[in-house]
């Protein structure tokens, strides 16, 4: 843990301590990278903290992913995803591995759900997400998050709360497959 003061270092926002820390690491070079905000890190049953907008920031590389919420629990071992796939690529890239259908229709498609797992697990392991960090089942959903369906807030950020309320029942349905 380090501390960082002097003169251009202010104490806080006049209106008190604000509850959206980020946490931050120290690189070997020197700087400061921005990890994670306190409010969203978890633990894991086995007692492994979970940063989910790291993974999510390495997930977003894969081409059929637009956006992705990593959900984990802690009674689970194990890390879960909502992706929403690109609508510009993922018929195309759907295609090229032997799907046919509309976007809408690909994504209700469990052999294409694992494909695109595969493509995320091997972009986090190329990333140095380490196995507990990687998501072990994922549903794919057509609609994108966006401000009007409130899953995003005006600044573009996650609404967790919210994603993790409307997604209620896909994610209790990977939580009850326990095939991992």
């Amino acid at each position: 843990l380090s501390v960082i003061s002097g003169p251009s270092v202010f104490r806080g926002l006049p209106e008190g301590p604000r509850k959206d820390v980020s946490l931050l690491f120290l690189c070997q070079n020197g700087t400061l990278r921005i990890i994670d905000r306190k409010k969203h890190i978890f633990k894991l049953s086995q007692g492994e903290y979970i940063a989910p907008e790291k993974i999510e920031n390495v997930y977003v590389r894969c081409v059929p992913v637009l956006q992705v919420f990593v959900h984990g629990d802690s009674l689970e071992s194990y890390l879960i995803g909502i992706v929403v796939p690109d609508p510009e690529v993922f018929v195309s890239w759907a295609k090229d591995r032997g799907f046919v259908g509309s976007y809408e229709e690909l994504c209700q498609n469990p052999d294409l759900e694992n494909a695109v797992l595969e493509d995320m697990k091997a972009v986090g392991k190329e990333a140095g997400l380490k196995s507990f960090e990687q998501v072990k089942d994922l549903h794919l959903h057509p609609e994108t998050f966006s401000i009007a369906n409130g899953l995003l807030t005006p600044t573009l950020k996650s609404r967790r709360a919210d994603i993790r309320r409307t997604f209620q029942e896909q994610i209790s349905s990977m939580y009850s497959k326990k095939a991992f």
